[in-house]
This record gives C-alpha cells, structure tokens and sequence, in this order.
C-alpha cells in the first residue's frame, strides 16, 4: 500500500454520466480513489468507463468515505477536484492522519487546505478521552509535578475554563 493510499483509503465514487441518468439509466461504477495514482490516471479510467459517449459529463451519483474531501469542497454530484490527490500526498506526507485535519475542520470550518494544513501542525495538541482528561494532562505536565498531594484540583471545573483556550472534536483537542 503506498502513502496516498492511506489517505484516501476507501474513498470511492460511483461515476455515472448526465446523459444515461436523464435517460433514466444508472449505468456506472463504483471507483476507488486509492486505485489511481493521480486525478489523470481516474479520468482516463472515467473515459473508459464511458467510451460509449462522446465527451461523457461525469456525473458522482454517490461517494463513500470521503467525507473529508465534500466538506473542503473538492466533491458533489457534478465535480471532483484534481487537489484531492495533492492533498492527500501533503496529509500521507504529514505525521498525522485524515481523521485529525476532518476533526479541525470540524472544529473551525471551511478553511483554504493550506491553512488547515498549517493549523494543524501548529496547533494539535493530541487525542484525549475528555476534556478533563485533556486537562489533567495540560497541567500535570507544567503545574502539578510540583503541588504537593494534598491539594484536591476539580478537573470538571478546571477543564470547562481550560477549554476557553482550546477546541475539540472527535476527542482530537487543538489550541485556539
């Protein structure tokens, strides 16, 4: 399995054409994007698919597990972005995985890939259970090895003003 494989995993399409559906056939294939080395190569493969239409208009009846990609904007029904393939190249190339730049768009919005890709590697602090647990960790790390054991902290309570400077999604927690 090579690097943008990973990342795009299971992400697949079923590719239909304008034409056969307004004909009332739902003629097509279910394509993987990880089976292609790059957006030329699933065109090609698309063309292929529809050799028996001249210039075929693509159309995604349906896509799975690229959930990712549809909230950057990059798939619907009548487009796909050849960036899909450059950034999952930046994100295999990244030390983390697609899940950790959905949770931060999830957490932010719509952001350029850029900015995201950027946030993300400046402002991932790591996957927790909660956000009390998230707490604990932030401060033992920096107060409490010097407290000594008799101090009681409320994690629930240190935890809900320690999220003022932090946002979280999915368990992945990343610095305002």
């Amino acid at each position: 399995m090579t690097n943008l494989q990973n990342c795009l995993g299971s992400c697949s399409i079923y590719v239909g054409t304008y034409t056969k559906y307004n004909n009332g056939l739902l003629l097509g294939k279910w394509l993987n994007l990880s089976d292609y080395s790059d957006y030329n190569e699933l065109l090609e493969a698309m063309k292929e698919l529809h050799k028996d239409e001249h210039n075929a208009e693509f159309m995604f009846q349906d896509y799975e597990n690229c959930s990712f990609f549809e909230k950057l904007g990059l798939i619907n029904e009548n487009f796909l972005s050849a960036e899909i393939y450059e950034i999952s190249r930046q994100i295999d190339n990244s030390c983390y995985d697609i899940e950790i730049f959905e949770a931060y768009v999830d957490c932010i919005g719509k952001l350029d890939f850029q900015s995201i890709y950027n946030n993300v590697m400046n402002y991932y602090i790591g996957e927790y259970s909660s956000d009390e647990t998230f707490a604990q960790s932030i401060l033992e790390e920096d107060i409490l090895d010097n407290l000594p054991n008799y101090i009681y902290v409320d994690w629930e309570a240190t935890s809900r003003n320690l999220m003022y400077d932090y946002f979280e999604s999915n368990r992945h927690y990343f610095k305002s």
